[in-house]
């Protein structure tokens, strides 16, 4: 066996020393025993010449550089294998350097994972040292923190605050080690026990700038409890507000949604008197007509989504057995027009429909739900998908669209609209151009939404989406025909 004893501090660089000089060796893996200095040693440790005779030496090792970040993070991790195994893929990666490629390779997987934990930690510690004022000498102030992290980042993670803080005297402990900044030269070591950290005025400063950011609408406590973890919450001073925080923002959200101003904005007055006002229909009434229905949806109140929408956006067309296509959602153009499909999607979908020689006059045009889901962004309204609930809560619109109009074929424009049709919004891509059937027998065309093509990224990208819709108009136009016949 060949056992290593590596230092405390500057284990990465030794480790790459012992590395290079045991891979130089030939020796194996499985007869390498790694530990650090203090802990329990091995008890046949010692390096075995006998057995060196028999290794066959490396004349040239080959270290790919997509390797070395990895191994320098895995050193730092806490596992038992911090060592052995970067060493284990090294040798591996003399007989077959392709293997850092293979993400299903359990060496490969084990030390990626190791590397993303050691990123992680050290992530936590540069958003979570506090330092605390302990005063100083001239012009330079001295501060002292301490951080307690998974892993062994302290070397590692140390220069970031020498370069962020190279104005300052400061001294970071964790246990076993403290790295300290003093007029501009950084050294790490050991270090144990935690220093006395008296009470700063600054932490007054953090509690405060906490409590201003703190936003309760947004509270999910979970996240916050992964980004924040309850580990560190005894070190910072804002942590002390938190339960605070959690236990009256139900409270807080009401208060705003309280605050709220309730009138409706100009353009959506404006929208509404030139809509003009009708009636409260009978809500108790089954409309009998399709006029009827989409007199009574304007007022519909079956999911939240009408509180921010201008004005229910109903279906449009040929109302006797049409070609009926359906939609997700009517976006910002259509919820303030107050018709299906005349924004940008729109005229991707007009076109296609053209070029194909369906004339669109000839169909039923509507959506799966009646009124815009969005979220404010500035001055825009940006588009947000409708859920499940909500697209049920409207299908009892849709149905009295299908009821009346008895359509010959419906086009199910995306998964949402292939959910509200068949009950299945689910691999839209594969089921393209397929025919399928509704619950009440009726045929439907699943193909993208229009605004897929919008999407779609670059204008290449952009040009190639809306000749495969086109085409897949084609294909509706020849289905189309086919049930004619």
């Amino acid at each position: 066996m060949v056992s290593v004893i590596l230092p405390k501090l500057g284990f990465a660089e030794a480790w790459r020393s012992e590395a290079r000089t045991l891979l130089l060796k030939g020796a194996p893996p499985e007869v390498v025993s790694w530990r650090v200095e203090g802990e329990g040693g091995d008890l046949f440790g010692g390096f075995d010449m006998a057995d060196e005779a028999r290794y066959t030496p490396i004349q040239e090792p080959r270290i790919p550089a997509a390797f070395l970040p990895l191994a320098e993070a895995a050193l730092c991790h806490s596992g038992p294998e911090r060592f052995s195994l970067p060493y284990r893929l090294l040798f591996r990666l003399q007989a077959d350097r392709s293997i850092l490629q293979d993400r299903s390779d359990r060496d490969v997987a084990a030390l990626m994972a190791m590397e993303k934990s050691v990123r992680r930690d050290s992530h936590k510690m540069k958003a979570f040292v506090r330092f605390r004022e302990v005063g100083g000498e001239g012009d330079r102030r001295r501060f002292v923190a301490w951080f307690e992290p998974d892993h062994f980042i302290l070397e590692r993670t140390a220069p970031f605050f020498a370069r962020r803080f190279a104005d300052m005297d400061w001294m970071i402990v964790t246990p076993g080690a403290a790295a300290l900044f003093l007029d501009g030269a950084l050294s790490i070591s050991p270090c144990e026990g935690r220093p006395d950290m008296p009470d700063d005025a600054a932490d007054d400063l953090w509690r405060t700038y906490y409590r201003n950011i703190f936003n309760p609408a947004r509270l999910k406590v979970k996240a916050m409890k992964s980004e924040m973890p309850v580990k560190y919450w005894k070190n910072l001073p804002e942590a002390r507000l938190i339960p605070e925080l959690i236990a009256g923002a139900e409270r807080q959200v009401q208060e705003m949604r309280a605050a709220m101003p309730t009138l409706p904005s100009p353009r959506a007055e404006r929208i509404l008197s030139r809509v003009g006002q009708v009636d409260m229909p009978d809500r108790e009434k089954v409309p009998d007509t399709l006029e009827e229905a989409k007199s009574q949806a304007r007022h519909c109140t079956r999911c939240g989504l009408y509180c921010n929408a201008t004005q229910t956006v109903f279906g449009e067309g040929e109302t006797k057995n049409p070609l009926m296509f359906i939609g997700e959602q009517p976006g910002d153009q259509e919820d303030l027009a107050g018709r299906p499909f005349v924004g940008p999607a729109g005229k991707v979908f007009n076109a296609a429909l053209e070029e194909a020689g369906i004339d669109r006059r000839q169909a039923y045009v509507t959506n799966a739900v009646k009124h815009f889901k969005f979220e404010p962004r500035g001055k825009r309204r940006i588009h947000k998908r409708p859920d499940k609930g909500e697209v049920i809560a409207c299908r009892w619109w849709l149905d009295l669209e299908k009821q009346f109009t008895r359509p010959k074929l419906i086009v199910a424009l995306g998964a949402t609209a292939a959910y509200a049709v068949t009950g299945d919004g689910d691999g839209i891509l594969k089921r393209r151009g397929m025919l399928e059937m509704s619950e009440d027998d009726t045929p439907v065309f699943i193909t993208i939404h229009p605004s897929a093509v919008l999407r779609a990224g670059s204008p290449e990208a952009v040009a190639e989406a809306r000749a495969a819709f086109t085409e897949d108009m084609r294909t509706l136009a020849r289905a189309l025909a086919d049930l004619k016949t």
